[in-house]
């Protein structure tokens, strides 16, 4: 029978993380295409100007021709009569370095000298005022000024004789030429300023990122053990909020591992207590014939075990309210109530304890909170009150709310404690003066620490009508739309 074939999946690729950008090729990234378009536009800028001095500069040439030929123009007969400059518009062809073009006439077309069909002016032009255009002539582009020259009236003729139009043009290749070398200079010019700018913001990101680069090795080269502030010397102002930010950082780590340490310390002294108990009494119980004392050491057994069941609990549950993330949600405060009160019923009704509990208002009925560590700060609170009130005693479970917040409060007729004890316990493993229950003094270190986790306090005063004492625990109301 053939076996059959076993498909194999392909081994999957691990998924390759892009490498993240370094803050000077970011900077790079930015810089260097603004320095490009600043020396684009510098250089668009450079041959505009430079296109518009050489028209000017050319164009001056060219009036001056004009009006040297409108020099040599007479029609003091009644006719009209020209001598040209021939030399100054040989000359003024060498210089423009191309050809050069005139024409003279009147406006009758009875006398017409030079290049008789240059390019006429696109409008009209006014006696007197010189006209600049460009046109072209024979596939040539030239550069013209016309002027129209007015001839006043003769003696020997009454009517005014006819004007006189006069044209000189060049080829355009001169300006294109000089511009052309004149923007290649200035764009090697430019570049170089380009090259210098870049070299010099390399520079200068090189030293102005040298702080955070000693910081970095100044952090690798720590003992992972070394959670002092880093000084804030020598370093940038902008800087100065990070390093800020880690030395707050650290500070808060350097706590919570002094808070576990002490936590680690405390558990093993209390268990160790414990177990230390426990010992003896079985060593007791074994070296006592009499059946009768060794039931009564069994009962000690039973209870130092109850004891340190209870310890064991109240450590787990101050381990998980400084560590375990908060799971905030709506929280019926009365369901709360009611279920801390039925769990608890057994052990006040043994003592003929008044227990009861006081719901808050509909409308303050829910509040947002870690609902299981809230049920941990207010059964320990209850167990306390139960513990510490005289047999015959009140206790009362309340809870309320307000636009501020919202408040879980256990009150008791006890025999409450001085404002001395009041300021100081809810530390971990301290009880008052006058406990003579047995506890480990967890039970407030556990609710204070809850209500630190919801950014609140636990709160220790005394009760208005007589003795006793009212425990509260508050945490704020969210701020409204997440401010």
């Amino acid at each position: 029978m053939p076996q059959a074939a076993e498909t194999q999946k392909a081994p999957q690729q691990p998924h390759r993380q892009r490498p993240r950008t370094r803050l000077w090729q970011r900077l790079a990234l930015v810089l260097l295409p603004l320095l490009a378009l600043v020396t684009v536009l510098e250089l668009w800028m450079t041959r505009h100007d430079a296109l518009e001095a050489a028209n000017a500069a050319y164009d001056r040439s060219l009036l001056g021709a004009l009006k040297a030929i409108d020099a040599g123009i007479s029609t003091a007969s009644g006719g009209l009569s020209a001598e040209l400059p021939y030399s100054m518009l040989e000359f003024f062809e060498l210089t423009a370095s191309g050809s050069v073009y005139f024409r003279v006439a009147s406006s009758d077309a009875l006398v017409e000298l030079g290049n008789a069909d240059l390019p006429l002016p696109p409008d009209p032009l006014a006696p007197g005022v010189p006209r600049f255009y460009d046109a072209s002539y024979f596939g040539e582009s030239l550069r013209l000024v016309a002027y129209q020259r007015p001839t006043p009236p003769t003696a020997v003729a009454a009517e005014a004789a006819p004007g006189v139009l006069v044209q000189v043009g060049e080829s355009t290749q001169s300006r294109q030429d000089f511009t052309q070398r004149f923007v290649r200079r200035a764009a090697l010019r430019d570049g170089l300023i380009l090259a210098l700018m870049v070299l010099g913001s390399a520079g200068t990101l090189a030293l102005a990122l040298r702080p955070l680069a000693r910081l970095a090795q100044e952090v690798q080269d720590r003992n992972p053990e070394d959670l002092d502030p880093i000084a804030p010397q020598d370093l940038p102002a902008d800087i100065l909020p990070l390093v800020s930010a880690v030395n707050q950082h650290m500070a808060r780590s350097q706590a919570l591992i002094a808070q576990q340490r002490q936590f680690l310390d405390d558990a093993s002294h209390q268990l160790r207590t414990h177990l230390t108990t426990l010992q003896m009494q079985i060593d007791c119980a074994r070296r006592e014939p009499d059946s009768a004392v060794v039931q009564s050491t069994l009962e000690a057994l039973g209870a130092e075990i109850s004891r340190a069941t209870r310890s064991t609990q109240q450590l787990l549950a101050l381990g998980r309210s400084d560590t375990a993330a908060l799971d905030c949600a709506p929280t019926d405060l009365a369901a709360l109530l009611r279920s801390v009160a039925l769990e608890l019923l057994p052990q006040a009704r043994a003592k003929q304890i008044d227990f009861g509990i006081h719901p808050p208002s509909p409308s303050r009925n829910m509040a947002l909170a870690d609902a299981h560590l809230m049920r941990e700060a207010l059964t320990n609170l209850a167990a306390n009150a139960i513990a510490y009130t005289p047999a015959g005693g009140t206790v009362t479970l309340a809870a309320a709310g307000d636009d501020l917040g919202w408040s879980l409060s256990v009150e008791d007729d006890g025999p409450g404690l001085n404002e001395e004890e009041r300021a100081t316990l809810g530390q971990r493993f301290r009880r008052g003066a006058q406990a003579k229950a047995p506890g480990s003094g967890l039970g407030l270190a556990i609710a204070r620490s809850i209500a630190q986790r919801h950014q609140g306090t636990l709160r220790l005063q005394a009760c208005e009508h007589g003795p006793g004492l009212r425990v509260l625990v508050w945490w704020p109301a969210p701020a409204p739309n997440g401010a």
